[in-house]
């Protein structure tokens, strides 16, 4: 084996975003050596894009709050098929965390008594949302990171993970490579913890940067870890569509938690047209009752634009394929209405969301103190992921821990907004405490040359196949955007199984065409290598996503066919398990939800 750089950590975190950091604040806590890799830059992870809030029952706005009733309200969203262990821990810890992170320097907004401010948001029954304005993700991995950079954990900025390395059914380390130079760098650690992030780049239409290409997901299936839910992905009802140099980018959900509404082509509110029985006692049946729930009036009904996102996305696919959509395929968000209510609409705007005035009015030249949005919905959030103890957060696989979006269970078949922040927060530390108590036990296992060496050949192969006048191959973006094209129109918002078999029938073509990348140039600045070398990543995930959805034969939360367009009840008992066969192929099977226990059930039949 040639002697590349090698680092030893008793933790390795792979992914730098609020999973990441808090696992590792939390592994430095418990007296071990950390290591962090991440692929972009210390401080750009996906985290600063979350902009709505952060959900923990902390009752600031209304006393009636609690971890029960936000328990619910997951399990709700999650259309029962959630782990429920992981839920009722995520709603118990999360006020814990969200303090610890007002403790370590988290400046959120303030209550007229000078408590944390919580803001209304789709899916939950009370004002539940700890917020910066609409920098709240920002705010997060600001705190963490000055928090982080005094408990001396060792952060390698632009490097990818290429393989997890195994001795036996053990993980004992990572094989990667320095994007800026292209070195190739071996790292040993004791335990491993993925906090990756999600699969968004698998579409043409995402919210989601690129560095989400499913690193995660895949890195644990190809090493033998489960995945689960992958038919699960969360399609954001609010992304732009126009004009295109901000199509995809998200509008929060605090647009509408702040007073915006939905609207067609006619000047229509149709968000009033279609309200689920479930939330019907919930939901506002006027524009004036929707308008005081905004301002906080406890005994007002939630406007019906903060109905769950799948369901709010659902009803904007209807609209634009009735003909009342917006010229560019979308409908519009109008949050300049609240003028006819407001007589300084515009400076509470811009004093609420900041960075949405901002960022649309410089990238866009779009008031929206003045103007409607035209949105509609975009890849977001997949609840599916790495399959994992509800307690330690550790994989089928001894060593291998994940947290965050690339981690499966707790939101089952639909996230409710603001629960990913405080999933980062109590995930990341159980993942964090645990990795590190891991670490204690075992020792270093060993490396296979064999494997790094296989590994190595297979990154370095697209070069190889360039070499020579004549040479002929594939172009990585030209896969990487056929891909996206199909995923988008073949396994999108509404599925159907003809459109997802020719999907998996596409995507078994790509796999052969990604078999004959090519890739000119060197291994230093090479964008074109590291987009080939992203293809196993985003193949892994589409496929898992397609399977996925076309084994389950209903339609439930984020996962919605045409062909069978009703819940199954049968299906409301199972989760869809993938795994990896001897030959390397996607194995799949249903496999039924352990019984949630009587005092968890009692509370989901009091809330409701």
């Amino acid at each position: 084996m040639p002697e590349y750089q090698t680092f030893e950590h008793d933790v390795l975190v792979i992914g730098a975003g609020g999973a990441g950091l808090r696992a590792a604040i939390e592994a430095s806590a418990g007296g071990v050596s950390v290591g962090m890799v991440c692929k972009s830059l210390l401080g750009k992870a996906h985290t600063v894009m979350a902009e709505g809030g952060i959900a923990a029952a902390l009752a600031n706005v209304d006393d009636r709050d609690n971890w029960k009733v936000h328990f619910a309200d997951t399990m709700r969203g999650g259309q029962y098929v959630n782990n429920w262990r992981m839920a009722e821990l995520h709603a118990r810890e999360a006020p814990d965390r969200v303090r610890e992170l007002e403790a370590w320097g988290a400046v959120f907004d303030r209550t007229q008594d000078g408590r944390i401010l919580q803001r209304n948001f789709g899916g939950h029954k009370y004002p539940r949302l700890a917020h910066v304005g609409d920098r709240t993700g920002l705010e997060m991995i600001r705190t963490l990171q000055d928090h982080g950079i005094h408990q001396g954990i060792d952060v390698h900025m632009e490097c990818t993970v290429l393989s997890l390395l195994k001795e036996g059914d053990r993980v004992v380390g990572a094989f990667a490579y320095e994007r800026e130079r292209g070195r190739f760098k071996l790292f040993r650690a004791k335990a491993i913890i993925l906090a990756t992030g999600g699969i968004g780049r698998a579409y043409k239409i995402t919210s989601n940067s690129w560095e989400y290409t499913g690193d995660g997901h895949s890195l644990a299936f190809q090493a033998g870890a489960e995945l689960i839910d992958m038919e699960f992905v969360q399609f954001h009802p609010t992304g732009m569509v126009w004009p295109p140099s901000v199509c995809g980018i998200l509008v929060t959900e605090g647009v509408r938690g702040e007073g915006g509404i939905l609207v067609n082509n006619q000047g229509r509110r149709f968000m009033f047209d279609d309200i689920p029985d479930n939330y019907r006692t919930q939901t506002a049946d006027s524009e004036d009752e929707g308008w005081r729930y905004t301002q906080g009036d406890k005994n007002a009904r939630r406007p019906p634009e903060l109905l769950t996102r799948d369901h709010v996305a659902r009803c904007i696919v209807r609209e634009i394929k009735a003909g009342r959509g917006s010229p560019h395929g979308g409908v519009f968000l109008d949050i300049a209405w609240i003028k006819q209510r407001l007589p300084n609409a515009a400076d509470h705007i811009k004093r609420k969301l900041p960075s949405m005035y901002h960022q649309f009015k410089q990238l866009a030249d779009i008031d929206i103190t003045k103007e409607q949005m035209e949105i509609g919905p975009t890849t977001h959030y997949v609840m599916g992921g790495i399959r994992v103890n509800s307690d330690t957060q550790m994989s089928g696989l001894p060593g291998l821990f994940a947290a965050g979006e690339c981690a499966a269970g707790i939101n089952g078949a639909n996230r409710l907004g603001g629960n990913s922040l405080s999933d980062l927060l109590v995930f990341g530390k159980r993942a964090g405490e645990f990795a590190a108590k891991f670490a204690k036990e075992n020792k270093l296992g060993a490396i296979d040359a064999g494997q790094v060496d296989e590994v190595a050949h297979n990154a370095l192969e697209p070069f190889e196949r360039s070499a020579g006048p004549s040479a002929r191959g594939e172009s990585a973006y030209d896969v990487q955007h056929d891909l996206q094209e199909m995923m988008q129109d073949l396994v999108g918002i509404v599925r159907k199984e003809d459109e997802m078999v020719r999907a998996l029938e596409g995507i078994d073509q790509l796999w052969k065409r990604a078999e004959k990348v090519i890739v000119h140039g060197n291994r230093e600045y090479n964008p074109g290598w590291h987009t080939a070398l992203d293809l196993t990543n985003l193949l892994t995930v589409s496929e898992a996503i397609t399977r996925s959805a076309l084994e389950r034969k209903e339609s439930r939360g984020g996962h919605f066919r045409d062909d069978y367009t009703n819940k199954d009840a049968a299906f409301g008992k199972v989760n869809v398990v993938l795994s990896r066969g001897a030959d390397g192929s996607m194995q799949i099977r249903r496999e039924p939800i352990p019984e949630i226990p009587s005092e968890l059930s009692q509370i989901i039949e009091e809330m409701k």
